[in-house]
């Protein structure tokens, strides 16, 4: 690829990166919010590979999250938050594993489960917390005793002590670093030496990926060293941290991706009525997923107007007039 000599060794393609580096049974973290830059085209190409028995862990995801889990890749689940917002409140496939057993899942509050990939991007074991003492978060654990001796999980959800400083007068929670195999983020721009620039609100990717021990970053486009030094500030990743980069604009459809284009209020909407049912939901896999051999198949399926309904208006980061019932 032109302009791109320093990072070529890493570019790989969305099969050739899920074929490298996940594998069944691996802990996987997603990056992402809800319906905002989930790395959708690895987690479709997660699927169509078949890798079974994940331990996926998240800050809130929604689309990404439930499409894994709705497929049978995710046998169990660390995460704070799972909703697609107003198209599904709580991920309609996600809620249904856990109703039927299908699902090992604790749950940690948004703040605890950041803390917890922060801690491991510290490599410290642990990390002492107030949030969530006298809650049930603290007083219930999700994972059974089985369950506990199973490589990458914690041998207890949080444990409680006195405060070394102030024996006397607070108690306090410790909560279990968060080490993932392979984290999987998106991202808006990748320069032509490998720094990653997130644009918008990062949420936990950042401690996610530096918590991880490999790191794939998908991402819209290439930019130039010139433009990665204009607002250094504004650069994310070193490529020291990433392991595999993949090129893929519209990469997050149907969620959004700040100054890219938004989410897409008619997929999602289409999402939730199948997935309701067990039947449509297969469907929807055959059609959406299992249906189409390549990212470019797939957004030919979605449609060049719709992918310009919801491209991002300059200055603002969204699509102003997008419908969004």
């Amino acid at each position: 690829m032109t302009g791109c000599s320093e990072i070529a060794e890493k570019l790989f393609s969305l099969d050739q990166a899920v074929e490298k580096f996940i594998y069944d049974g691996c802990q996987l973290a997603i990056g992402g919010f809800t319906i905002t830059r989930n790395p959708m085209a690895l987690i479709y190409a997660i699927i169509r590979k078949g890798i079974k028995d994940l331990h996926l862990v998240c800050h809130s995801n929604g689309q990404g999250m439930d499409i894994l889990v709705g497929a049978g890749c995710v046998k169990r689940l660390e995460i704070a938050y799972g909703g697609n917002g107003r198209y599904a409140p709580t991920c309609i496939r996600f809620r249904r594993a856990v109703e039927t057993g299908k699902l090992e899942f604790e749950d940690y509050s948004n703040y605890q489960m950041a803390l917890r990939f922060l801690a491991g991007s510290l490599s410290i074991p642990f990390i002492p917390t107030r949030t969530g003492l006298g809650s049930d978060l603290i007083r219930f654990e999700g994972f059974s005793k089985s369950t506990r001796n199973e490589e990458k999980v914690a041998g207890r959800k949080y444990a409680r002590i006195d405060n070394p400083f102030s024996p006397e007068t607070e108690e306090v929670a410790l909560l279990p670093a968060l080490n993932p195999d392979v984290a999987l983020i998106h991202a808006q721009h990748v320069g032509e030496e490998g720094t990653v620039r997130i644009k918008g609100l990062t949420f936990a990717d950042l401690e996610q990926a530096k918590a991880a021990d490999k790191v794939i970053v998908t991402f819209e486009e290439i930019v130039s060293r010139s433009f990665i030094r204009q607002d250094p500030d504004q650069n994310s990743l070193a490529s020291f941290f990433v392991d595999a980069y993949v090129k893929v604009p519209y990469g997050a459809h149907p969620t959004a991706c700040f100054n890219f284009y938004d989410y897409d209020p008619g997929h999602l909407n289409l999402y939730r009525h199948m997935a309701e049912d067990d039947g449509r939901f297969e469907d929807y896999l055959a059609e959406w997923v299992y249906g189409v051999k390549s990212h470019e198949e797939y957004l030919g399926k979605v449609g060049i107007d719709m992918l310009l309904k919801i491209k991002a208006s300059p200055g603002v980061g969204y699509a102003p007039g997008l419908d969004r019932k």
